[in-house]
């Protein structure tokens, strides 16, 4: 096989295909670029969307060398060879899968980045706001990569083709773009392996790639769409309908973990304290799928689902926080009342009362949190009537 993905890696910007809202020629980064200044940057995005191709164009356009590594295997050791003070150039380290480093391995990068000995480049398949450290995403620009177009995806077949000169079907041509969900590298790929049997035909690449790696990225019921109506079905309290969307995202090629990083939420901002233990099930199904892939992980996801479907529903969190926030934007703060200060000799120690005392947490009385009967909620209002010496006689 000749490798077409590595055959078709652009060297320049001007033939990189897609992510123009990022590169394109009036965005900030491009100016920069144009300008000689290369900013430590994390792409994230799906697979086969050019982030590391894009990372060794940026190095390239600085006159930088080029060091690839992976987080699967990172060692400091290796990091301390390529930052040598003898060097001349600054070197570009590229990590890829940067979301699997450890918080160790991620502190090593600050003193790297702060004091600029080198350009940090980095990939993830996952958006690094659940894994990256605030210090190291302080210190760096985050990109969004989409999925490429129809559009994009013909531009790069074209080339292809136009290398390898091989007989091919219209259906063949439209298969591996719709089929390749994408993702330029599987596309490349298949065609790379099909070329082997020319002329290449609709049957042949379906006897390599039976069904389609994913629905397709401009297909109306995709990624967000999917997962809205899996959340808002199992808002609904319909398990068959959660399941039948489950299923559809994952058919759609979505990672366990994205879907469970939504079960998590949800299990907070629609099921709340009406059932405290939907968000310890939730949490638990993330930590699993993150130790255990498909197609296991879709076993596990079906039981969250479930549960979180038959649960009680509230929002009273959600709300409570909601309009919390929208107040402190509309009035000033309101002044600490001075018997909960650190210095305060009048604060009054609940557990010296019995457990609760009547003092002042607030100068003002404010009301965020509703009161309902909502599952478990029940029993938390009942809870605080009786800590207050409110209790009804039964």
């Amino acid at each position: 096989m000749r490798n077409l993905s590595s055959l078709l890696r652009p060297s320049k910007l001007e033939d990189f295909v897609g992510q123009s809202h990022i590169i394109g020629k009036n965005t900030p980064l491009y100016k920069a670029l144009s300008a000689g200044v290369l900013p430590h940057c994390i792409f994230y995005g799906p697979p086969g969307s050019g982030k590391t191709s894009l990372a060794r164009i940026l190095s390239q356009s600085v006159g930088s060398e080029f060091f690839e590594l992976n987080a699967t295997h990172f060692k400091l050791e290796d990091l301390r060879k390529i930052i040598s003070p003898s060097s001349l150039l600054k070197p570009a380290i590229f990590i890829d899968e940067v979301h699997r480093l450890s918080k160790t391995q991620q502190e090593a990068l600050l003193p790297i980045m702060e004091e600029n000995q080198a350009y940090i480049l980095a990939s993830s398949t996952l958006n690094p706001t659940f894994s990256l450290t605030n210090a190291i995403r302080s210190r760096s620009f985050v990109f969004e990569f989409s999925a490429l177009s129809k559009e994009e995806m013909q531009s790069l077949l074209d080339r292809a083709l136009g290398m390898i000169q091989v007989e091919i079907t219209q259906e063949a041509r439209a298969y591996l773009i719709s089929s390749s969900n994408g993702d330029a590298r599987a596309m490349l790929n298949l065609l790379d392996l099909a070329s082997l049997s020319s002329p290449i035909t609709l049957s042949t690449l379906k006897s390599l790639r039976p069904n389609p790696m994913g629905e397709g990225v401009s297909e109306d019921d995709t990624h967000y769409n999917l997962s809205s109506a899996l959340i808002k079905s199992i808002r609904g309290s319909d398990e068959n309908a959660g399941i039948y969307y489950l299923a559809r995202i994952i058919e759609s090629g979505e990672s366990a973990e994205f879907i469970a990083r939504r079960l998590v939420i949800f299990a907070s901002e629609d099921i709340g304290n009406a059932n405290p233990n939907a968000l310890n099930l939730a949490v638990s199904t993330l930590q699993a799928v993150r130790k255990i892939g498909y197609p296991e992980a879709r076993i596990i996801l079906a039981q969250c689902v479930i549960y979180l479907a038959c649960s009680p529903k509230s929002n009273t969190a959600y709300e409570a926080i909601d309009h919390a926030m929208e107040y402190l934007k509309n009035n000033p703060p309101l002044p600490i009342v001075e018997n909960i200060l650190p210095t305060s000799l009048n604060y009054l120690y609940p557990h010296d009362f019995g457990g609760w005392v009547d003092q002042p947490y607030l100068s003002k009385n404010l009301d965020f949190v509703k009161k309902t009967s909502k599952g478990f909620e029940k029993t938390l209002n009942e809870w605080l009537e009786k800590i207050r010496g409110k209790e009804k006689n039964l």
